[in-house]
């Protein structure tokens, strides 16, 4: 099973090669470097699907806090177990 996780842009390096963009992205205040490659359009603040270091998608703000907010739920779910 895969799983890709919504994150936040934080900043950008490498604007000017689009193969070699990468941005510090915020997973719930873990931060990671992460591909921009595939998402060109990316920009500081927006929120993106990541998975295996690559940035795959922009998502708007409402679906990704969605998204976190279900994760939030799982999490405290198996900690009931």
């Amino acid at each position: 099973m895969c799983l890709a996780v919504p994150g936040r842009i934080i900043s950008v390096s490498n604007a000017s090669d689009p193969l070699a963009r990468t941005g510090r992205i915020d997973f719930a205040g873990v931060s990671r470097e992460i591909s921009l490659a595939y998402v060109p359009e990316a920009k500081v603040d927006d929120y993106v699907i990541v998975h295996a270091g690559f940035a795959l998608s922009v998502l708007d703000e409402e679906d990704a806090l969605a998204s976190l907010q279900a994760f939030r739920e799982l999490d405290a779910a198996g900690e009931d177990r």
